[in-house]
């Protein structure tokens, strides 16, 4: 499932990408005919994984990697989430999912993030991001 339309742009540490899926009836995410806020957690965490993929294929372009196979990675933990309006399906214009990659090492990041329309913010917060879980569980 990808819900992003469009990276406006990135560098290694920002990303900000762009969608209208929330206005498409078919959005996976309906459930009873609306698009709660909460999903855009999910759209917040799609522009952390491209910015996760495309800052490792910037490294390994560069000869900073051996693989630049892209780490599986699993949304961990949330905080700080702020919620400023109830749907995002009842939003016209197209939805501005921002994420700022605040600290990172082998085994994870911390990102803080945002989704916006025009002007209005629709909701923010942090999320922890760790890399490759269930094979680090099998050592």
């Amino acid at each position: 499932m990808c819900l992003l339309d469009a990276v406006i742009a990135w560098d290694a540490q920002h990303i900000r990408c762009r969608s209208g899926t929330h206005r498409l009836a078919y959005n996976p995410l309906r459930s009873h005919g609306r698009l709660g806020i909460a999903c855009g957690v999910e759209y917040a965490a799609q522009a952390m994984a491209v910015h996760g993929a495309l800052a490792r294929g910037a490294l390994a372009a560069g000869g900073g990697a051996k693989d630049s196979r892209p780490e599986a990675g699993f949304l961990a933990g949330l905080r700080d989430v702020r919620l400023h309006v109830l749907r995002l399906d009842d939003i016209e214009a197209d939805l501005i999912c921002e994420a700022a990659l605040v600290a990172a090492d082998r085994g994870g990041a911390l990102y803080e993030f945002a989704v916006t329309s025009e002007a209005q913010r629709l909701l923010s917060g942090r999320a922890t991001v760790v890399f490759d879980a269930n094979e680090r569980l099998k050592t």
